[in-house]
């Protein structure tokens, strides 16, 4: 894990070194290891890199790495977990390698098949390779935005950057896209469906997830997307039982390959299904081999503090040591600007200070890369409101089945979010506009509807927005985190399952529960309630250097603070303006 920076010149002028330092230095923290620059014979291309050693720590795998005689160098963020496999085959194939990174596979993989090497990896990554014999500059970003690509680009330069703030060490003017703000403000929205490769700054843009970009001898640049969830893909035709014991084969596989590091590697864990279901194959997987260290959030004499559950998933493991962060109001208060200046754009909810503390635990302890739940509900429909979308598609497809779910719905779920037949938060859904429409299919509206809104949630809006708090606060503090989740093969296994087997008689995620069933704990694998990291954060926020902020944005934006009637409204429409407070 690292991060990276790059300066192409379109124009005669030259790349210096000073600029790619200055566009390094300023994140150090995502790699404190080391550092190095490369600028091309002809001056008008040069990368930047900063290190954090995690597979071969040897000088031999520094960056930015070149290949085939200086002809192909890459500056790399991430991690190609199925690098071993791959090298196995480009050495048949003849490749020769000086290092044991997957660093150096990647370029090889890369030579051979140019961008079509993007289909073989299995890992996060953002990278960009300059080819000098063909003058071809490749970008390429994973294929769910787990790790960031920022570019900017005129008619004389086009640079990249791992986040936001290196842009403004390389001189191009910081202007805050106004529009974007007030709409987040006014409606919530973080990232805009019409627009999914924006950023709250003017003419900074992301790659997004499974695309490439290239820019071709000629300047022009091309963008292509190498990677979708096919809907139309062959359906699985097995039993639940089968269903879930290849969920748990890929599952478990993802996890296997997530753990290949040269440092130490453990575990964030909530106390719910999916982090613990981590934690628990890691411990069926090593065993007494490997003391798993697990980092956790808790929140003293708070209703949603998860200790319990947290405490039966280490008690039921056989070599776990349990660490804990204990986030409280003071602690906001003071980690506050800190995470904002590291987030670069505004974020969700406190909740992301309180996984900033679990990262921050992590390097306490000298754990370097931590593995996480992130993905699995998206996929698996493990949010609670995504329930509506399978009701009212089972309204009109399955009328009989409709009324058992609803019934088994409202067993379960009714008084924490309740079914009056819309879908939820309909009111934001028509704000956001035409794409959204789209994708959930409006000439066909229940066509597949549950599943096409799953897809949507997986590779829309809403992941790309936790993927991205997860790698500002791990990098924050140079650690790594990997989501077993998010194997593609694993995503392309589930959305060949039927809906059932994702909800199920009131329960979500119902494939994941049955795979995990003989090994989690009942209390947790067939739990109900959904919490994760949920700090108290009306009570955090009342101090009086957040309210000063809240009413200075509240005038700058010239928005009215909402009446006291409403208090869930008023709750999440302050923590806006607060967000907004720090970038205007």
């Amino acid at each position: 894990m690292c991060g990276i920076a790059g300066v192409y010149k379109l124009n005669k002028a030259s790349v210096t070194t000073d600029e790619l330092k200055k566009m390094t230095d300023v994140i150090v923290h995502r790699g404190p290891d080391g550092g190095g620059h490369w600028i091309n014979v002809d001056g008008n291309i040069g990368f930047g890199h900063r290190r954090l050693s995690i597979i071969d720590l040897s000088d031999n795998a520094k960056q930015p790495m070149h290949y085939a005689d200086g002809r192909y160098t890459i500056t790399f963020n991430g991690e190609i977990y199925n690098y071993i496999e791959i090298k196995e085959q480009l050495v048949q194939k003849g490749y020769k390698f000086r290092s044991s990174s997957d660093t150096e596979v990647l370029l090889a993989l890369y030579h051979l098949k140019k961008e079509k090497c993007l289909v073989d990896l299995d890992g996060m990554f953002a990278f960009a390779i300059w080819d000098e014999q063909e003058k071809i500059l490749f970008c390429a970003r994973d294929r769910f935005g787990e790790k960031p690509f920022h570019y900017y680009q005129d008619i004389n330069r086009f640079i990249f950057a791992s986040e936001i703030k290196q842009f403004w060490e390389a001189g191009i003017p910081k202007v805050l896209d106004q529009e974007k703000l007030l709409k987040y403000v006014n409606i919530g929205l973080l990232d805009d469906p019409e627009d999914i490769c924006s950023t709250f700054y003017k003419n900074i843009k992301r790659l997004d997830a499974a695309h490439y970009l290239l820019i071709s001898p000629d300047r022009k640049t091309v963008i292509k997307k190498y990677w979708d969830i096919d809907l139309n893909a062959k359906q699985f035709s097995g039993s639940i039982e089968d269903a879930s014991e290849k969920f748990l084969n890929l599952f478990t596989e993802s996890i296997r390959l997530r753990l290949r590091s040269d440092v130490p590697v453990g575990s964030s864990l909530s106390g719910g299904l999916d982090s613990s279901s981590i934690v628990m194959l890691i411990d069926a997987l090593k065993g007494k081999e490997l003391k798993q260290n697990t980092f956790s959030a808790r929140f003293k004499d708070f209703s949603k503090d998860e200790g319990r559950h947290i405490e039966t998933v280490v008690n039921a493991c056989k070599n776990v040591d349990v660490h804990y962060s204990w986030p409280d109001k003071d602690y906001f208060e003071k980690l506050f600007d800190k995470v904002t200046y590291h987030q670069d754009e505004p974020f969700a909810s406190a909740s992301i200070i309180a996984q900033f503390s679990v990262m921050e635990l992590a390097k306490e302890r000298n754990v370097t890369i931590l593995l996480d739940g992130q993905g699995a509900d998206e996929q698996l429909g493990g949010y609670v409101p995504n329930y509506h979308y399978y009701l009212r598609q089972l309204n009109y497809v399955n009328p009989s089945l409709f009324r058992q779910e609803l019934s088994a719905y409202k067993k379960f779920h009714h008084e924490a979010v309740p079914y009056e037949g819309k879908f939820p938060e309909e009111s934001l859904r028509m704000k956001l506009g035409r794409h959204r429409r789209k994708i959930l299919g409006q000439k066909h509206p229940f066509h597949n509807h549950f599943n096409t809104y799953l897809k949507y949630s997986t590779t829309g809006v809403g992941l790309k927005e936790l993927l991205r708090y997860a790698d500002r606060n791990s990098m924050a503090n140079s650690r790594e985190v990997r989501l077993p989740f998010l194997s593609h093969k694993l995503v392309e296994f589930v959305f060949s399952l039927p809906d059932e087997f994702k909800i199920n008689s009131g329960w979500t995620k119902f494939v994941l529960r049955k795979a995990m069933d003989k090994i989690l704990p009942s209390s947790i694998c067939w739990r109900v309630d959904k919490i994760g990291y949920e700090p108290p954060q009306k009570n955090w926020m009342q101090s009086e250097k957040f309210n000063m902020e809240i009413e200075k944005a509240s005038k700058f934006l010239d928005i009215i603070r909402i009446n006291e009637a409403d208090k869930k409204e008023v709750f999440t429409r302050d923590w806006r303006l607060l967000m907004a407070a720090q970038y205007i």
